[in-house]
């Protein structure tokens, strides 16, 4: 059994090399500066990038998370966190990883899933699920929904006539209100539902798992998302800042040999790897009563992360590093925008706050000791 167990292990690490390794080659083909630039919304019209998100589909990646029962891959999740956070260290101007975990959240509670491009709507609880007749009708707006004019599926939490928060699909993007675009020139769109029939199939109990006080199942996991390629963004500033201070000659020597340069160097480091355990953890307890926690944990300290390491990486670039020509620039806007986005650090700082004073100082310890459990 022993052995089955390792032949198991090592068929699933092989898998995911393959797949990581497919990930990199097919960003590394598409994502040419001339797209990116062209899919910049802050430049101008932002723009979905067709063919590569064929080249992803066409590689299965958009069920990566979905198990194989489900008609997915299978990957686990500490596997698909490394996906997810290498599409932020590429600064992919598409919603895979949205869709990767949303296709996830709802094969969780048994809904049929395709390889659809899906947007996760922040603040659905804000919209009513009414009944009607055999179904339902939407009644609400939703506003900064990233990528929500652009995709062909919606998943969002809705509240029923009883007050009880339902994860809901539909397809298409509803009425487009308005389109913004945030720091890193993604699109944001405000969509108003109001009057959007939904089939009966697509509604679903929200997992137990992802809901917690006053944090709805696609919220949580649109953090868990943000985590992620924040890291593989933070990891590109850093990187950045690194060889910029290898390279850069000042005063006859290398930035990265003077002492000042080298502290913001190292202190930058430290928030990165404290970022990354802190994801890392969040990945682990992926589908698991601790997830919200560790979410609440890793979102928080990959914003906090992001404020330091996107100015310490500024500093050392100097002017240049604030140029359009400079690929600086795809990775601290993102930073700045997601630490933002299904919530804040502060935010999440708060309700980690409220679990603790609510469980007592006595059970603190207890707690951290479970959490950490979750990555065993």
């Amino acid at each position: 059994m022993s052995g089955t167990g390792h032949a198991a292990d090592d068929l699933g690490d092989e898998l995911a090399a393959i797949i990581l390794d497919q990930v990199e080659r097919l960003l590394a083909q598409h994502l040419t500066p001339a797209l990116l630039a062209a899919c910049d919304g802050a430049a101008g019209a932002a723009s979905w990038p067709v063919g590569l998100w064929t080249a992803l589909t066409e590689s299965g990646l958009p069920l990566a998370l979905v198990p194989e029962a489900a008609g997915g891959i299978g990957l686990e999740a500490a596997t698909v966190a490394r996906l997810i956070r290498r599409c932020g260290r590429a600064a992919l101007p598409l919603s895979l990883p949205e869709t990767i975990v949303g296709a996830a959240l709802w094969a969780s509670v048994d809904g049929n899933v395709n390889e659809d491009a899906v947007a996760l709507v922040p603040g659905g609880s804000t919209v009513r699920l009414v009944r009607q007749g055999d179904g339902f009708v939407l009644d609400g707006r939703v506003a900064q929904v990233p990528w929500g004019g652009s995709v062909a599926a919606l998943l969002l939490d809705a509240v029923d006539a009883a007050g009880v928060p339902q994860l809901v699909r539909i397809a298409g993007p509803g009425t487009i209100c308005d389109t913004h675009h945030n720091l890193a020139g993604e699109p944001r769109d405000t969509l108003d539902l109001t009057g959007c029939t939904v089939a009966a199939e697509d509604v679903r109990a929200a997992p137990v798992w992802a809901t917690g006080a006053g944090v709805s199942s696609v919220e949580s996991v649109g953090a868990w998302v943000r985590a992620q390629q924040m890291v593989g963004a933070l990891e590109t500033c850093l990187g950045s800042a690194l060889d910029h201070a290898q390279e850069r000659q000042q005063f006859g020597r290398p930035l990265a040999k003077f002492q000042a340069i080298q502290h913001m160097l190292a202190e930058a480091a430290g928030h990165v790897a404290a970022a990354s355990a802190a994801a890392d953890l969040a990945a682990a307890c992926w589908g698991d009563p601790r997830f919200v926690l560790a979410t609440a944990i890793a979102k928080a300290r990959c914003g906090e992360a992001a404020g330091h390491v996107v100015a310490i990486g500024h500093q050392i670039h100097g002017a240049m590093g604030f140029t359009q020509e400079h690929p600086l620039h795809r990775a601290t806007r993102r930073l700045w925008s997601w630490r933002d986005e299904f919530g804040s650090d502060a935010l999440w700082q708060e309700r980690i706050g409220r679990a603790v004073c609510a469980g007592g100082g006595a059970a603190l310890w207890p707690m951290l000791v479970r959490l950490r459990g979750g990555a065993g």
